[in-house]
């Protein structure tokens, strides 16, 4: 099976990337910005025709889709999610490969949701901000294009590779900066939102399963379980073999806003600073994963410590 992957170096990509290679019935040819890329092109700025000429060279039978953007103004998130993803759509259906196309979604497309509740793929999207907006818009992209199309959409990715600047990243990155001054006592704020935690590599193998599978449509891959983020906070303290004592300050510094503080830098400078968390969905958001174990006879393997420990591991490396 050749199949083309776009966005192998990013978070997820790598992952995927991975998974594919270690399949030997796939061959494998990776696309994206780039220089170790196998082919160098940029969705956001290049052409369709551009890119249906490369896939009637190479005809790959799947077309896997991890490139994209998760901060940055509303002009970059729909420059890089949605006209990249158009790109895309355009290029496959211009092209005689007939190849399927897996595209990776993200659970901020349904937006904020009710605490307690589970939310399910038909779920009226409602995404409280740029970035989700910009990602339902690709995704209604791929389910209007008549393509061979399914939509994975992705909760909140956490194990290795975790990138720093995301809330477990802040907190991993905090509790290094701790450990390594000697502190005992880390002043967190703004803990009380509750996501659903899906280790990286278990994304990895729900991409290789669907794009090995027939479904078509939004498929939600997560946990199914929400985790308040000052729970993962005392995990990855423990896991951390932090002695010292974790310190909630009281009170969000502000709607769906997380702060990390560090006893000895900012929090010696005033307030808090503090950080959008960058999903736009509220104080809770917890995956309805039944359709990825049906249709794709997908579960999650990976519990959120052993991911919390292998984010530790990484942030461990630079004491």
């Amino acid at each position: 099976m050749r199949v083309l992957l776009i966005g192998a170096n990013g978070y997820l990509g790598r992952f995927v990337a991975d998974r594919l290679l270690a399949d030997p019935a796939v061959q494998l040819t990776a696309l994206g910005r780039g220089d170790d890329a196998d082919v160098r092109f940029d969705l956001a700025s290049g052409s369709p025709g551009a890119l249906t000429r490369f896939l009637d060279a190479v005809h790959p039978g799947v077309v896997i889709n991890c490139a994209g953007a998760t901060r940055g103004g509303a002009r970059e998130l729909t420059r890089y999610n949605t006209v990249a993803v158009a790109t895309v759509c355009e290029a496959l259906r211009r092209s005689g490969c007939g190849a399927r196309l897996v595209q990776i979604g993200c659970g901020a497309e349904y937006g904020p949701s009710q605490p307690g509740s589970s939310t399910a793929e038909d779920a009226v999207p409602r995404p409280g901000g740029p970035y989700g907006v910009s990602k339902l818009a690709a995704t209604e992209l791929v389910l209007g294009s008549g393509l061979d199309a399914v939509v994975l959409r992705v909760f909140s990715p956490a194990g290795p590779g975790t990138p720093a600047g995301s809330p477990l990243g802040r907190l991993a990155e905090a509790l290094r900066r701790a450990m390594q001054s000697g502190d005992g006592e880390l002043k967190l704020g703004g803990l009380g939102v509750q996501r659903d935690f899906i280790d990286v590599r278990d994304v990895a193998r729900a991409v290789h399963a669907a794009s090995l599978s027939a479904a078509q449509g939004v498929i939600n891959i997560g946990s199914g379980r929400a985790v308040r983020l000052r729970d993962a906070a005392a995990v990855l303290a423990r896991v951390a073999g932090y002695g010292g004592t974790l310190h909630e300050l009281d009170g969000p510094p502000g709607p769906m806003r997380s702060a990390i503080v560090h006893p000895r830098t900012e929090a010696d400078h005033g307030a808090p600073v503090a950080y959008p968390y960058p999903d736009g969905c509220g104080s809770w958001q917890q995956a309805d994963v039944r359709t990825a174990r049906d249709r794709l006879g997908w579960r999650p393997r990976i519990n959120l410590e052993e991911s919390l420990a292998d984010i530790w591991m990484e942030a461990a490396c630079r004491i």
